[in-house]
């Protein structure tokens, strides 16, 4: 097994913008948890993937509710500092939800050698789900780290990885929490 963290969209815009909100608030919890997952990865010498948005001021996507936000060549698409990043660690810009839209995500992975995608971060029922969903599409191994990641509302986090627990996809798609995974590593 070789498997790469992917982590999604932890970045200063989302934090800046809405600091008090949810989602934020959630994803500042589970950092200690998603820096053990990193350091555990930098110890194994997996690799570990900054999946960002990185947007253009007039792109499709601020065509409906969604306010501009990670505009590319801006602070706001950077990384937030509280992550344990490392200098082997890899940042890809993404333009859609899915880390693996139109990006070289895939032939990253293979070129490392991965066969398991775990995958963090925000938000769980858009960027994590859509990037979990095209990894076993492109054939990984996939796991969605439930107290990793997090979502506007409880209830969508909640709802949304209820809905991947036991599939037709189990094995291949499991949700875990981050001691399992850590548990997994060794």
């Amino acid at each position: 097994m070789k498997p790469c963290l992917v982590v999604v969209d932890l970045l200063r815009d989302t934090f800046d913008m809405h600091p008090d909100s949810f989602i934020v608030q959630s994803a500042r919890a589970f950092i200690p948890r998603l820096n053990a997952l990193i350091d555990a990865f930098h110890k194994k010498a997996f690799p570990v993937i900054f999946a960002c948005d990185s947007f253009l001021p007039d792109d499709f996507i601020f065509k409906g509710k969604m306010e501009p936000h990670s505009l590319r060549g801006t602070p706001g698409e950077s990384i937030i500092a509280e992550l344990d990043r490392g200098p082997e660690d890899h940042v890809l810009p993404k333009r859609r939800f899915s880390a693996f839209f139109k990006t070289d995500l895939d032939q990253t992975l293979r070129t490392f050698g991965v066969d398991m995608v775990l995958v963090t971060g925000i938000s769980t029922q858009v960027c994590v789900l859509t990037t979990a969903l095209d990894a076993i599409c492109h054939d990984f191994r996939t796991v969605i780290v439930e107290d990793c990641c997090t979502a506007q509302r409880p209830q969508d986090h909640k709802a949304a990885l209820d809905l991947y627990r036991r599939t037709a996809l189990y094995p291949l798609l499991q949700v875990m929490n981050s001691e399992q995974c850590l548990e997994m590593l060794v």
